[in-house]
């Protein structure tokens, strides 16, 4: 994988942890954002040294998904079945829900095809059983109804 895509995909990986972060901590965004440039980008874990993340489109994912939650939240609700509420799934789950759906409603530049790859790659590196399929429906119903492939 090349350098560049390696560090978008590093930073939706981060993104998705710094809204899970939010969500059950209570922070803000420019705090979390904070954290991950001072302390968690970069890093060495067990003395290896993770791969890079583009900062700037990590900022830019986290601060997006804030900023158009509502918007968010109500493209995702609709693809749910019946009767569910978003607050019924899983907070890594909304939190991949949420980034993705901000990429495929709000970041053009990015074919969709890639967006949901990444996000589906997330998912499987959480979840073992049915999450990956349902995210991926979810995420190809807003692709279809949002972007033109």
């Amino acid at each position: 994988m090349n350098a560049p895509r390696q560090a978008r995909s590093v930073a939706r990986l981060a993104a998705v942890q710094a809204l899970y972060q939010m969500e059950v901590s209570g922070a803000g965004a420019e705090a979390v954002v904070r954290e991950f440039r001072d302390h968690r980008f970069d890093a060495d874990l067990e003395g290896e040294t993770l791969a890079r993340a583009d900062e700037p489109f990590f900022g830019d994912l986290v601060r997006g998904v804030v900023a158009a939650q509502k918007e968010i939240d109500e493209a995702i609700t609709r693809r749910l079945a019946a009767g569910w509420k978003l607050d019924r799934i899983d907070a890594t789950a909304r939190a991949i829900l949420r980034c993705a759906a901000l990429e495929l409603r709000r970041m053009q530049d990015i074919p969709h095809e890639v967006v949901i790859n990444e996000y589906l790659e997330i998912a499987k590196s959480f979840f073992s059983g049915a999450e990956a399929g349902f995210i991926n429906g979810v995420l190809d119903s807003i692709a279809r109804d949002d972007r033109t492939p």
